[in-house]
């Protein structure tokens, strides 16, 4: 006599659900491949590919040593980085929104971005070198969060997640004046235009060292967000729910922030003040795969990877002049996330 087992949904569902992955990641890898060959010097796929595998085999190629130069020096860290960045920024949203439980939060919420951008202005304003300016923006978006979670944590009587939030954004605005005070003792022919340049973002000029800074620090952050995946699941049903089921509210909420930090501080280190990454593309993974941060991260990561390296490449690309990628992120997104939004039938929560 045989018996017959019943597959449940999820198990039904699993093949789909790592063909609909395997597709994500290989469009991803094609748009990488297409950011390494189109630029103001054009290379040939079949170039880039044999480049990439005699860097990686020790073998060689038959391909121009020009076209080498400008794949392994100029577009492969710049490449890098724009994963590294955008994956960084939509992880951190990510985090935020679920810790928060507020649709409305992004990395900026705590002063991260405008703590970094205070300490690459301070950097360019005191003329320093370009290494020792990111130093100073990662070091400004860590500084910015600690002191927040400072003033937070002064004040235990009240709600914890609304002193986050209130002390995030009034510590914003002053960090907010202290960068336009820069600006205007910044001298306007030489500093100035430094300055506004660095706000708008860009990774124009990214090298290989600036690319190994942000990979393993990005990752780390995202890596302990990935550990802590199904807590921040937990905490974003309500403190009083979390505690019920065993998790310990205030750790976890304080290692999601320090993690989402650490990432969003390595990414807006390197490209500047970027918004829009990190509080929308969120959204558009939620949409797809749902709350369960077991999906929405990685899936979170995947999209705003691939976004950031398409603005990346769509801003060096489209003219003589390189486009801001904090403009063009905005002017790209908006109507791609109007159009998910109104076609998705997924719910919110």
């Amino acid at each position: 006599m045989s018996h017959v087992t019943a597959e449940s949904p999820a198990q039904r569902g699993a093949p789909a659900l790592w063909v609909r992955w395997g597709l994500g990641v290989a469009a991803l890898a094609g748009l990488a491949a297409l950011a390494f060959a189109v630029g103001p010097f054009p290379v040939a796929p079949g170039d880039v590919l044999s480049i990439l595998v005699a860097k990686l085999t020790g073998g060689t190629h038959a391909a121009p040593p020009n076209a080498e130069a400008v794949v392994l020096q100029i577009r492969g860290p710049r490449v890098c980085a724009a994963l590294a960045v955008g994956a960084a920024l939509a992880a951190a949203g990510t985090a935020y929104q679920s810790v928060f439980r507020n649709p409305l939060v992004s990395p900026d919420i705590l002063g991260v971005s405008a703590g970094a951008a205070l300490g690459a202005l301070l950097g360019i304003w005191c003329s320093l070198d370009a290494w020792a300016v990111q130093l100073l923006a990662f070091g400004g978006g860590l500084g910015a969060v600690a002191l927040v979670c400072g003033l937070a944590a002064s004040f235990r009587q009240h709600d914890p997640i609304l002193l986050l939030v209130l002390s995030g954004i009034v510590l914003g605005a002053l960090l907010g004046a202290c960068i336009a005070l820069l600006k205007f003792l910044a001298d306007p022919y030489n500093q100035l235009p430094a300055m506004t340049y660095w706000l708008l973002g860009s990774l124009a000029g990214i090298t290989a060292a600036d690319a190994l800074a942000v990979l393993p620090t990005s990752a780390a952050g995202i890596a302990v967000l990935w550990l802590l995946r199904w807590r921040i699941n937990v905490l974003a049903m309500g403190d009083e729910e979390a505690r019920a089921l065993g998790v310990d509210t205030r750790r976890v909420r304080l290692a999601a922030i320090a993690a989402a930090t650490l990432a969003t501080a390595a990414a807006v280190s390197v490209s500047g003040a970027i918004g829009w990454v990190g509080l929308v593309v969120p959204h558009l993974a939620r949409l797809i795969t749902g709350p369960d941060n077991a999906r929405l991260l990685p899936a979170a990561c995947l999209i705003g990877a691939a976004f950031m390296l398409v603005v990346d490449t769509v801003a060096r690309a489209a003219g003589t002049t390189e486009l801001p990628l904090g403009v063009l992120s905005a002017l790209i997104g908006t109507p791609l996330f109007l159009w998910l939004l109104a076609t998705t039938r997924r719910g919110w929560q």
